[in-house]
């Protein structure tokens, strides 16, 4: 099926998985929806999104570059104090979760920068950007980002770890996560750990996610606690057999311009034992998806920010995401 959806806080209760359509339906989106924006052709590598507040994120900014080849010189330099770009060259295999402190650019170089075995851990940090990097194979997560603001996670793919691609969690805030590709992997991008903390989040985990490709994933597109408003546009959602995007814990989420094919369930409420959250959807593309959940209202979003037609989402995000496109 394809069709385009306006919904704007109209819920819908579903009763499990929600069916697959069976017939195509033409839908034109209202005049003041898409009207006037442009359409990319090819990726943007500018920030955009909640990164862009609370100060804004430069990483490393003009800092010489050092290229790191082995897990001493990359964990050295990216706990090292002080602004730092680091280019990260082969392939290097880290052991466990690994600082990150504040100030720093991590780049891979070319389209064969990876990082295997352990994962990158942004605790107590400010102003970090990790791009265009292959994370395989990690132990616990690939990302993780814990009491930390201004977080720009970029242009990089995700397979095959054991947990988590991306979780932001405890507090953080004001982060974006743009132009990823995940596929052959699980869990994707977790926002928020746990229902019981609300003390800390409240107020907090206001991230965007954008332009990034969920190739096969299963679940987690965000799974979202708390954060509000959570902006979730212009991603491309393929064969995902879980769901898409969760919002719980009275969160607030914006699932907008986005394009979902061979997706049974693209967005729902609430998430195991996790209660309700707020969704609106707007503007979304479906081929042999189900239609979604939605209910509730969401904070306004405070940034400028260019929407993709949602038709053009897939050719856009395919040709754009991952790594080897800086």
């Amino acid at each position: 099926m394809t069709s385009t959806d306006t919904t704007t806080g109209t819920r819908v209760r579903r009763l499990g998985r929600m069916p697959l359509f069976a017939a195509t339906t033409a839908a034109v989106l209202a005049a003041t929806s898409l009207a006037g924006m442009p359409a990319a052709s090819a990726a943007s590598f500018n920030l955009e999104g909640w990164a862009t507040q609370c100060g804004g994120t430069t990483g490393g900014g003009n800092a010489s570059p050092v290229t790191v080849t082995d897990a001493a010189g990359l964990i050295s330099n990216m706990q090292a104090s002080g602004a730092r770009v680091i280019r990260v060259s082969g392939t290097i295999t880290l052991s466990g979760m690994q600082k990150v402190a504040s100030n720093k650019t991590i780049i891979g170089v070319g389209s064969g920068a990876t990082i295997t075995g352990g994962g990158l851990n942004v605790a107590n940090a400010s102003n970090v950007i990790i791009r265009n990097i292959n994370f395989r194979d990690w132990s616990d997560d690939a990302i993780n980002v814990q009491y930390s603001t201004r977080v720009w996670i970029d242009h990089n793919n995700f397979s095959n770890g054991n947990d988590g691609a991306v979780d932001i969690k405890r507090s953080s805030d004001c982060a974006t996560v743009s132009w990823n590709r995940v596929f052959n992997h699980d869990k994707s991008f977790l926002l928020g750990h746990s229902d019981s903390n609300a003390s800390e989040d409240v107020g907090r985990l206001r991230v965007s996610y954008h332009h990034n490709w969920f190739d096969g994933s299963n679940q987690r597109h965000p799974r979202v606690r708390f954060g509000n408003p959570v902006h979730v546009y212009n991603n491309y959602y393929r064969n995902v057999d879980g769901y898409g995007v969760a919002s719980t814990c009275n969160a607030g989420v914006l699932v907008e311009g986005n394009y979902f094919e061979n997706v049974e369930d693209p967005y729902h409420r609430g998430e195991g034992s996790s209660p309700d959250g707020n969704l609106v959807a707007r503007n979304n593309h479906f081929v042999n998806s189900g239609s979604g959940e939605t209910g509730g209202s969401v904070a306004s979003i405070p940034y400028g920010y260019t929407l993709d037609p949602a038709t053009n989402v897939k050719s856009i995000v395919t040709s754009g995401a991952g790594t080897g496109r800086i």
